[in-house]
């Protein structure tokens, strides 16, 4: 993740104070004139990264509610800070702390400081990253190697946290639903189009396989961004704030999705990323006691959750409205294999 220098944090800010007596001590640091760099991270939300200048200690601020310095808390937006610490507790209890499993540690939040949550800084490579390096630069072994860290880190959070209900693929369809009206609001699809994916959901609907497996923890926001890839099998999550009880395809579908745009919008070949959607299913259904079963099984369900993953990226307005016709026709023709 890339990351931009922006100043040092005035010791007279709250958060300096924060920082320094409830952070710093929960890393063994114990120093009374603390300075601390400040550097801005790419992504979605306002995280910024805080080193300590003379420890070279690393912490990562996410701000939920706004630009990164002290103000009130807003009720909603501490609900996420606190629903995310808990998750990120939550997930290590289950044994993701180390190699090569491991959930990134919460340190502490604060609601008076615009939302913050503070964690342990985990450097990695994100998949994106790796997927986009195997692009432009050829290096598929690579790819497939992280695909398989990847599968066996998702089928351990999965598998960890399965609690014998029957999965509610009402839920999944709900959200289809949410994505087909957003898309329809904005223009980007017509009333014959909503139709057919209304059609297209009551018939994965009646498939019974959509509803015959249980429910597992799943992270919710499974994007390239959001796992980190060290040495080996090495896996490292972070940004649980969507973790939900679902159907452990909520997550693979949104990797597998994610692999086909990525190729799809740099190669133009929709064909491209199939080698590679094909061995992450088969890494991830190594760890079942029936390989091939489990294949079987999650294959015939990945199908839903790519198209609404497709659906989902076609809402961004940054991307062009040729790509996004793109998106949705093949989430029409994945959506069809029901």
């Amino acid at each position: 993740m890339s990351k931009n220098y922006v100043g040092h944090l005035p010791a007279q800010d709250p958060l300096h104070h924060y920082l320094q007596y409830d952070i710093l001590p929960q890393l063994g640091l114990d120093n009374h004139k603390p300075r601390f760099r400040v550097f801005r991270m790419g992504g979605s939300n306002e995280v910024y990264l805080y080193e300590e200048k003379h420890s070279h200690a690393q912490v990562i601020g996410k701000f939920f509610a706004g630009n990164g310095r002290g103000g009130p808390n807003i009720p909603e937006k501490d609900q996420r800070m606190e629903q995310e610490f808990h998750n990120l507790h939550l997930m290590r209890s289950y044994g993701l702390t180390g190699y090569p499993h491991d959930v990134v540690r919460p340190l502490g939040y604060n609601g008076w400081l615009n939302s913050l949550l503070v964690e342990e800084y985990r450097g990695g490579q994100p998949l994106s990253n790796v997927i986009t390096d195997t692009i432009v630069y050829r290096q598929h072994e690579k790819l497939y190697e992280k695909l398989t860290a990847l599968a066996y880190f998702l089928a351990t959070f999965h598998n960890r946290t399965a609690n014998g209900y029957a999965v509610n693929f009402h839920d999944d369809c709900a959200y289809l639903d949410r994505l087909v009206r957003k898309l329809f609001k904005k223009q980007f699809i017509n009333w014959d189009t909503v139709q057919e994916f209304s059609w297209l959901r009551d018939r994965w609907r009646e498939q019974p396989r959509m509803w015959e497996d249980q429910q597992v923890l799943v992270h919710g926001d499974a994007t390239p961004s959001n796992f980190l890839f060290g040495q080996g099998l090495s896996v490292i999550g972070i940004d649980l704030e969507r973790m939900k009880r679902a159907d452990r395809v909520f997550d693979i579908g949104r990797i597998t999705g994610e692999l086909q745009h990525f190729f799809m919008q740099i190669t133009g070949n929709k064909y491209a990323a199939e080698p590679f959607i094909g061995h992450f299913l088969w890494e991830y259904s190594c760890h079942f006691p029936n390989r091939e079963s489990a294949f079987h099984s999650i294959g015939g369900r990945v199908p839903f959750q790519m198209g609404l993953t497709l659906l989902r990226i076609a809402r961004n307005s940054w991307i062009s409205h040729d790509y996004r016709q793109q998106l949705i026709e093949e989430a029409k023709i994945t959506l069809r294999t029901f």
